[in-house]
């Protein structure tokens, strides 16, 4: 979090600082608080950054709030430092803090917001500079549970840049239709309004309402702006109460897979339903999952896509691009500074402050992307979490007596948690080892001359923002299918059928020729992923078979020629309705002219085409593996 590494010494080199120079260009002093330092008042912010100067030897411009729950307070309040308001100000900030800083923001190119108050007068505080690239309408919005931005109402805020227009506005979800509405009349819409005054028709949010219309450049008066606020939170707030619909569950919806395939189209996104029901079902299986297969395939676009689709904020995914020089945990985990007693050092990415969110947040998804997975050798600095994920212990980070800004001594990987992680193969990569391989679903994404042909006769470009938290109304119970909550209590839940049974038991005979058998874990996993994918929507018994052998039986399958060859033929066998004299000249000596999909001799297809693949690379290169380039 901003200003962890403030300490009271830094805010005593601020004061100094302060008292010579007084307040830094771009900040500005307090409307609203003092801090009490050595008996004497000094504004919140300019002391903050500066001593955030000394800490990190990093400048801090204006854009990071002031006011209770913000990272500064917290630091303040860490340090044990009196934070008191100002005498004729006793209930702020109000409206017109939040809306210079906001303004000021959105004239720049700077999409952070975890800087913002995070509440308002008892409702949630959100805002929006866009995602990836800079919105053309960055919004603030103030939420009461049970309502999100992409389902329900609230008050918000909406910059419109080509107009320079900000409206005050009652806000209306375009993901979901609200199931309530708001109490209003004679309230123009977002469209009527731009239609009367002759301006373009809104790109976005054009359902909502009007409260408010403020010309940017000529803003009211602070109590003016302050006053409309209020008033449209209190409505909002009485019409909450009068509905009761906190404890209402209505906008909780179960988890509908074809949403979301629709939503991808939307955005630009041509992902095959049978690939997007494999990856969200081995997501609910186990929460490791692999992405694997031709750079450009769209591996990593889908860990975004599902991500940005089901959550309601950035801040429950992150995508790290894994480094070349990754030799131990320190990346992703800190470390405790051996040189500064009390002190713990947290990665410069945001990989521990996500578990620390979803530690606190159980009920929501959140997804770490570890990108190009292999570029680094996976057990060194992925050690801790792929034994956690077996033992179920916590992952020890430091021995200090205290937690120590706010890092607990230890953390179990939260079930909430959902690790995806892309994989490229080329000459700059790793191979993944058996142990990696076995806690995991690994998923081949393969580009056919087919798929090309169709791409090429509509090529378009993708907007993952039309995504942003379309699906965040299922995230609950999401999480409850991952967890196993709807789930029969006995243990025989994943119970296979007698013939699927005997397939796995024969594959597995065969496996062990070639030291790539499986075990309990490996078999357990085999069996939910069939439950799951049935759960998903995925009825063909063959199928969902010939998904598991793909997923969880084949990846640890590698070696040379001789060790492979007298495996392979005796699994593809095993993949045919049919075995007859002719099987090596069918399918080995025929294998470019094979139509997999069409040949109904071949029930699993999936698997037949890989091990038909990995047999034809052992030959004509001497090795093969799993993981092709």
């Amino acid at each position: 979090m901003l200003f962890d590494e403030v300490s009271l010494e830094h805010i005593e080199k601020a004061v100094n600082h302060f008292r010579k120079n007084g307040i830094p260009h771009g900040l500005s002093t307090s409307k609203f608080y003092d801090v009490e330092i050595d008996g004497t008042l000094f504004p919140p912010k300019p002391i903050m950054a500066i001593a955030n100067y000394f800490a990190t030897g990093k400048s801090i411009d204006n854009y990071f709030s002031g006011g209770k729950g913000t990272p500064c307070f917290a630091a303040f309040e860490r340090l044990k430092i009196k934070i008191l308001p100002k005498s004729n100000n006793t209930d702020m900030p109000k409206a017109y803090e939040i809306l210079n800083e906001f303004l000021k923001q959105a004239k720049t190119d700077n999409l952070k917001t975890k800087h913002y108050l995070k509440a308002y007068r008892n409702t949630k505080v959100k805002v929006s500079f866009g995602q990836g690239n800079t919105a053309k309408i960055p919004w603030v919005s103030f939420l009461k549970d049970p309502f999100t931005t992409s389902d329900g109402i609230y008050p918000v805020y909406l910059y419109y840049k080509n107009i320079n227009k900000l409206i005050l506005a009652y806000g209306r979800s375009e993901t979901n239709k609200p199931i309530v509405e708001w109490n209003i009349n004679n309230s123009l819409s977002i469209s009527d309004f731009f239609k009367e005054n002759n301006f373009e028709k809104p790109d976005r949010y054009g359902d909502s309402h009007v409260f408010k219309v403020y010309d940017v450049n000529n803003l009211p008066e602070e109590r003016i702006l302050n006053q409309d606020l209020d008033v449209i939170i209190e409505k909002y707030s009485n019409l909450g109460e009068k509905k009761n619909f906190r404890n209402n569950t209505f906008l909780t919806r179960n988890f509908e897979k074809e949403k979301f395939e629709e939503h991808c189209k939307n955005s630009g996104l041509n992902y095959k339903p049978d690939l997007i029901t494999r990856y969200i079902a081995s997501l609910a299986t186990k929460p490791f999952v692999l992405l694997s297969g031709l750079s450009g395939s769209g591996k990593t676009k889908l860990a975004q896509a599902f991500a940005q689709w089901i959550c309601e904020s950035e801040e429950q995914y992150t995508l790290i691009p894994v480094g070349a020089d990754w030799t131990n945990r320190e990346p992703l985990l800190g470390y405790p500074n051996a040189l500064k007693d009390n002190e713990y050092v947290k990665p410069d990415n945001d990989a521990l402050d996500l578990l620390l969110r979803a530690k606190d947040d159980e009920t929501k998804p959140y997804f770490l992307i570890l990108d190009e997975m292999n570029l680094s050798h996976v057990e060194r600095y992925f050690a801790d979490f792929l034994s956690t994920m077996e033992s179920k212990n916590s992952i020890p980070l430091h021995k200090i007596d205290n937690e120590v800004n706010k890092i607990p001594k230890t953390i179990k990987l939260p079930k909430n948690l959902f690790i995806v992680g892309t994989v490229n193969i080329d000459e700059t990569t790793y191979m993944f080892s058996p142990k990696v391989l076995d806690r995991a679903n690994t998923i081949e994404f393969r580009v056919s001359d087919t798929d090309i042909s169709g791409f090429l006769k509509n090529p378009n470009d993708i907007d993952l923002d039309k995504l942003n938290g379309k699906g965040a109304n299922m995230a609950i119970n999401f999480v409850d299918i991952a967890k196993s909550k709807k789930e029969k209590d006995d243990n025989t839940t994943y119970q296979l059928k007698d013939s699927q049974q005997g397939i796995i038991n024969d594959l597995f005979k065969e496996l062990q020729k070639s030291g790539a058998e499986f075990g309990y874990r490996t078999a357990f996993e085999i069996s939910k992923l069939i439950y799951k994918l049935e759960e998903f929507g995925l009825s063909n018994e063959n199928d969902k078979l010939d998904i598991a052998i793909m997923q969880k039986m084949l990846p640890k399958l590698h070696g040379s020629r001789t060790k492979l060859t007298r495996t392979l033929k005796p699994l593809a066998k095993l993949c045919l309705v049919d075995v007859n004299d002719k099987f090596d000249k069918e399918y080995f000596e025929n294998f470019g002219n094979i139509e997999f999909k069409k040949d109904v001799n071949i029930k699993y297809k999936l698997s037949f085409e890989k091990i038909m693949r990995m047999y034809k690379n052992a030959v004509e290169n001497g090795f093969a593996s799993y993981a092709e380039a």
